[in-house]
């Protein structure tokens, strides 16, 4: 079964705490409780630390 993960209807009438499958992240879907149609939050990317200006000089 693929993961799960837990989100929070975005509806402040309603804030049902939903589970969707981890493949729904970037889409629309619907609340279940409410109808409220809302975009799940893409994954987030990491990112690489800046690096400072004297080291990035010295290259």
């Amino acid at each position: 079964m693929a993961a799960a993960i837990t989100i929070q209807c975005p509806n402040l009438t309603c804030r049902a705490v939903l589970q969707v499958p981890e493949k729904v992240r970037g889409k629309k879907i619907r609340c279940g409780k409410c109808d409220l149609c809302f975009m799940v939050p893409a994954p987030r990317t990491a990112k690489a630390p800046p690096q400072p200006a004297a080291a990035a000089e010295k290259k």
